[in-house]
């Protein structure tokens, strides 16, 4: 059995640094392709994908994207950080992204039709942003998913959306300024349990 599948999952880790060359349309449409060939919630395919590279766009909402990372998101993941260096080179990361939001040349919002966010509408629309960042990281692009825009009440309204849509997510992306390297290794019997709830999974 080939292991390139597994190889690339375990390789597909947030790339928050990217460069603004722009990128190839074709590229996005395969994203976008790939996007579109995950499963649905209920079959009902009420998804929708804003492709965003208008720049007067970005910079609004990267504006409000880095007012909030530093006013309450930043401060509120270094309180509860641990204490280990990968983790602090993640938030150094994620203030980077902040700064820079404006700067990758593509966004991919996907969006869900609906008037308010709901967890089936999340299970139906995540599915596919797994698989957007797994086809970006196919075609050597770099990419990440960052959520907290959503929570603002005009979050819709700055990304032009109708009243009955609603996003789920930005997807920030271009080519990496840095190199793919493997996802930060987590123990299984950290995190599996075998049949009960605290069994520790064995792998046999």
């Amino acid at each position: 059995m080939s292991t390139d599948l597994i190889d690339l999952i375990c390789s597909t880790r947030a790339m928050r640094r990217l460069k603004p060359d722009p990128v190839p349309p074709e590229l996005i449409n395969q994203i976008l392709r790939a996007a579109t060939a995950a499963p649905p919630a209920s079959n009902m395919y009420g998804w929708r994908f804003l492709v965003i590279r208008d720049q007067a766009i970005k910079n609004a909402v990267a504006d409000r994207y880095r007012s909030i990372w530093y006013q309450s998101g930043g401060p509120a993941f270094r309180e509860a950080a641990p204490s280990r260096v990968r983790y602090q080179q993640m938030l150094d990361a994620c203030d980077y992204q902040a700064d820079h939001l404006h700067e990758a040349p593509v966004w991919i919002v996907p969006c869900v039709l609906g008037g308010t966010r709901t967890w089936e509408a999340g299970a139906g629309i995540y599915p596919a942003v797994q698989n957007m960042l797994l086809a970006a990281r196919a075609l050597g692009l770099g990419a990440t998913l960052t959520t907290m825009f959503q929570y603002e009440e005009d979050a819709e309204a700055m990304l032009g959306l109708p009243d009955d849509a609603r996003s789920y997510a930005i997807l920030p992306i271009g080519y990496p300024m840095g190199k793919f390297g493997p996802v930060a290794p987590v123990l299984l019997d950290e995190v599996v349990f075998a049949d009960r709830w605290g069994e520790k999974w064995s792998g046999g």
